[in-house]
């Protein structure tokens, strides 16, 4: 058989086994030069495992986060949004791939430590029990459990931390300028400020030597850092932070639209955490 027929056959082999993939899909990209796989089509085994999903909180999020999962390929293995459901399901969470955690603030702790367990991979978006983080983080870290925790999965959000990382490190000369964060979320997020605004604020304190710490509205002195939280209706997820001094004003924000950002990110997340043992963030995974 000559080179030209050869080459014919195994193209039309590798065609047999080729899916279709999405510009946003998962998959690995072939090189431009590769004359045996058509762009845009890859061979099935490039695809990342198939995961059998858990959600703990089936809420909005919860649902987001569903339809997340189904779109890329995954299966929803189990749901549990009640101290009723956890009693006649909890025997199957260690079946799961890995676990994803939006809920409520004060059942978050309890449902890690039931993936904790059970030996399965939670990933954590819940805000409001940042008490127990670094209770959290030992625990995780001495059974050898695997746990990704993020305040906000926004891939957005996280690039606008490190801005905010940035401006505060450049502001830090300037003392005629105060610095303040104003978040604004929709009526039925019952933590205040958000997790997010606290990151935020903790970033800024950590740069900026006259600010010592937050607090939750106008505060009495000056090494205070003030954030102002407002619940509206359905608005959507904002976050802004001002520098402001006599005579000039300088701000950066940031506007979620629409929850299916966090929902994606969280789905990503759990899909970068398989094969991993450890305690990890977004930079983790942005810096990967």
């Amino acid at each position: 058989m000559d080179q030209n027929n050869t080459l014919n056959l195994i193209t039309a082999q590798l065609n047999d086994n080729l899916i279709t993939a999405q510009p946003n899909d998962n998959v690995m990209t072939a090189q431009p030069n590769d004359s045996l796989i058509t762009r845009n089509k890859l061979p099935k085994f490039y695809l990342k495992h198939q995961m059998k999903i858990a959600l703990l909180g089936y809420g909005k999020m919860g649902k987001a986060i569903e339809a997340e999962t189904l779109k890329r390929g995954h299966t929803i293995f189990l749901r549990i949004d009640s101290e009723e459901e956890w009693k006649t399901k909890e025997n199957l969470l260690s079946q799961a791939d890995v676990a994803i955690e939006f809920s409520m603030p004060d059942m978050a702790v309890a449902n890690i430590h039931k993936c904790f367990s059970c030996n399965t991979s939670v990933v954590v978006g819940t805000t409001g029990w940042e008490k127990e983080f670094d209770t959290i983080k030992k625990e995780c870290l001495d059974g050898d459990n695997s746990m990704f925790v993020a305040s906000n999965f926004s891939i957005g959000m996280n690039v606008f931390f490190e801005v905010n990382k940035k401006l505060a490190q450049l502001m830090n000369r300037f003392g005629e300028f105060d610095v303040s964060i104003e978040e604004l979320h929709h009526k039925h997020k019952l933590d205040a400020p958000s997790g997010t605004a606290k990151v935020l604020a903790d970033q800024i304190i950590k740069e900026i030597e006259r600010k010592n710490k937050w607090v939750s509205g106008k505060g009495s002195s000056a090494d205070e850092l003030n954030i102002f939280s407002k619940r509206e209706a359905e608005a959507p997820g904002t976050h802004l932070v001002s520098y402001l001094s006599e005579m000039e004003k300088i701000e950066i924000v940031h506007t979620a639209f629409d929850r299916r950002v966090f929902a994606k990110g969280a789905v990503m997340a759990a899909e970068w955490l398989q094969g991993k043992q450890g305690f990890f963030g977004m930079g983790d995974f942005l810096f990967d």
